[in-house]
């Protein structure tokens, strides 16, 4: 069993949902805060740098589902710059083994990673953003960051 470094949001229910799939595969999750975490061009970079931009970002900020921030427009040092000044934009999570790290909960790409041992998987999609019984919000939100972390319960 793996024990994995998790950035996360606190409180972000989508999050809890991935952690306790980890959980549940037997392997421990040290679950760390994206907001307050220092952040370098570097080190993001160390998890994102594989990917395309637009790859990079929460597609559920809302200042991604609005089109203020279109990622797919956006060059490689300008989304750097973004993601730097505001981490909720950062597509979540970030998880870390030693010197491997995986952006995003696709299923199953986490399985060909750690393994998730034949646990049940919930319904849906367990990378999207969960608050309340109808089963949308934004966590992601610098705008509504404030009414958000109240949803998520970080405040």
């Amino acid at each position: 069993m793996a024990t994995i470094t998790f950035y996360e949001k606190p409180g972000c229910k989508g999050n809890l949902r991935q952690k306790t799939l980890l959980a549940a595969a037997g392997h421990t999750v040290l679950a760390k805060n994206l907001k307050s975490e220092p952040w370098t061009v570097d080190r993001l970079l160390a998890f994102l740098g594989k990917l395309p931009v637009a790859d990079w970002f929460n597609r559920a900020a809302p200042a991604v589902k609005s089109g203020e921030i279109v990622p797919e427009n956006l060059g490689f040092e300008d989304a750097q710059h973004l993601l730097l000044d505001n981490p909720l934009l950062i597509r979540r999570p970030l998880m870390e083994i030693g010197e491997e790290r995986m952006v995003g909960f696709d299923t199953a790409a986490v399985d060909a990673w750690v393994g998730l041992k034949n646990v049940e998987l919930p319904e849906g999609n367990i990378e999207a953003c969960v608050h309340g019984p109808e089963g949308h919000g934004s966590c992601g939100s610098h705008a509504h960051e404030e009414e958000e972390d109240a949803r998520c319960g970080t405040h």
